[in-house]
């Protein structure tokens, strides 16, 4: 049956919204009943507990498929994509998802011998290569400036050591 609701969509569709109701609501009490069940951890300092965070989040995935659940019986529905800009019937262009994978998978291999500056000066450069920027000395120093930014943002902000690879004692 495709019978037209009010809302402009078909029964199938409110049956669908209400699965992704079902699907938030699930995963929120997943996430809360995991939370409640982590381990007290002796490194907590102050009142905020390491399970404070995925409690809140998982309580709003719920409220939200509440909300969700309620707009659907009442007859919302959600709007079809248009596509924005998007030809939705021109084929996928596998030449950029092979190269953005080409980035991905050298970032990977390169992290630990040159490091994640050099590995991610790879990764941003060859991710807009692939996106389709042509301006490649821009692009470089860019890629450069990103890496190298988070390098220190993860070292100094988060004090976590990122891999310096060949530029270690430089960096």
């Amino acid at each position: 049956m495709t019978a037209t609701s009010a809302g402009g969509g078909t029964r199938e569709q409110g049956r669908s919204e209400y699965g992704v109701a079902l699907f938030l609501g699930a995963l929120g009490l997943l996430v809360v009943v995991s939370a409640l069940l982590l381990p007290e951890s002796r490194i907590t300092r102050g009142p905020v507990g390491p399970a404070a965070v995925p409690i809140v989040v998982g309580g709003l995935l719920v409220v939200t498929s509440v909300f969700l659940a309620v707009d659907v019986r009442r007859g919302g529905r959600g709007e079809p994509e248009g596509g924005e800009d998007v030809d939705l019937t021109a084929r996928s262009d596998w030449r950029t998802v092979g190269l953005l994978a080409a980035a991905f998978v050298a970032n990977a291999l390169l992290i630990e011998s040159l490091g994640w500056v050099i590995s991610g000066a790879v990764l941003f450069w060859g991710s807009a290569f692939a996106l389709g920027s042509r301006h490649y000395v821009r692009d470089l120093l860019i890629a450069v400036g990103l890496s190298v930014g988070s390098f220190y943002l993860f070292a100094l902000g988060l004090g976590i050591v990122l891999p310096p690879g060949i530029l270690r004692g430089i960096l």
